[in-house]
């Protein structure tokens, strides 16, 4: 194990420096800077002096080394657009609405999916089976932005229930959570009812069939306990990729979240923004994942991390 925890340490840290430096050449070469739009009018002087204030005018490689070094001791550097404050304090206002929102809508949405996928898995080829892979097909192929705005157009502006956008009331999560919700609601359905038709076809339920254990017995203790597997190596992944913000649904109902600063740090060219939020996006999913393994092998005795575990 930890073995296994070294090598997975050290491919965390050469994916955070491959990251880094393909997000910085890719922000550098498209056209134009922070200071470059048509609605900032200023001098070339001006330009100039922030430019070299900011290190912008230095070459591209001592940028980036200074920037890594600043990061590297826990400076991420000074947003453009709030230059008053610094990229740590800017996002910590922010991962509040799309931790809560975006947390809620994966927990909800697992929960129901695993509902949904184990009835189908018991119930194969019923309708309640059709129905399921229907809402499982429909959740993976609609975008999240059309989800979005079926949700307003039905809840918001044809019934008039909930409000279709802000944030603050708990009223006013109930839809952008609900739009969270899709695409784990899907994937669980589909994974739940792929997992346990795969285990209650195995013999050990035969065997404890046979041995008369009740089909509650053996469908919540032993059968959802090994198709549980598969589920809990997409769920860390799953919840940090939407907890981190959704550009479209935080775009579609106007949250203030960590989604909105991801477009508006490409849109002003706020390179220590950017940089930041995919350099902790990158953190959280490397860990996620490598969380993940861990309780895979802890589920699963038979699998065995690094090779000090042989």
């Amino acid at each position: 194990m930890i073995v296994y925890l070294i090598k997975r340490l050290l491919s965390v840290a050469v994916t955070f420096f491959i990251v880094s430096l393909v997000i910085f050449l890719m922000m550098h070469a498209v056209p134009g800077g922070p200071f470059t739009e048509k609605d900032m009018p200023l001098s070339e002087a001006v330009k100039a002096a922030l430019n070299a204030r900011l290190g912008l005018d230095k070459p591209l490689w001592v940028q980036y080394t200074n920037y890594m070094a600043g990061v590297l001791q826990g400076n991420w550097g000074v947003p453009y657009q709030a230059p008053g404050e610094t990229v740590i304090s800017l996002l910590s206002q922010a991962w509040v609405p799309s931790l809560i929102l975006g947390g809620s809508g994966v927990i909800i949405g697992a929960a129901l999916g695993i509902l949904i996928g184990m009835a189908a898995a018991l119930k194969r080829n019923s309708w309640i089976d059709y129905l399921a892979s229907t809402l499982s097909v429909l959740g993976l192929t609609i975008p999240v932005f059309v989800i979005s705005m079926l949700l307003i157009l039905i809840f918001a502006v044809w019934l008039n229930w909930l409000p279709a956008s802000g944030w603050g009331k708990p009223e006013r999560w109930i839809l952008p959570i609900a739009a969270y919700a899709a695409i784990p609601l899907a994937t669980y359905a589909r994974y739940t009812r792929s997992a346990m038709l795969d285990t209650l076809n195995r013999p050990f339920v035969t065997a404890l069939r046979a041995k008369g254990l009740s089909e509650r017995r053996i469908i919540f203790q032993h059968v959802l306990r090994n198709s549980a597997i598969p589920m809990v190596t997409v769920f860390l992944p799953m919840f940090m990729g939407t907890a981190t913000g959704s550009i479209f649904v935080e775009a579609m109902f106007r949250i203030p979240g960590l989604g909105s600063y991801f477009v508006s740090s490409i849109e002003n060219r706020d390179y220590p923004l950017e940089m930041a939020l995919v350099l902790m996006f990158t953190i959280g999913i490397c860990f996620a994942y490598l969380i993940s393994d861990i309780a895979y092998a802890w589920l699963n005795p038979r699998i065995r991390l690094g090779d000090d575990a042989k």
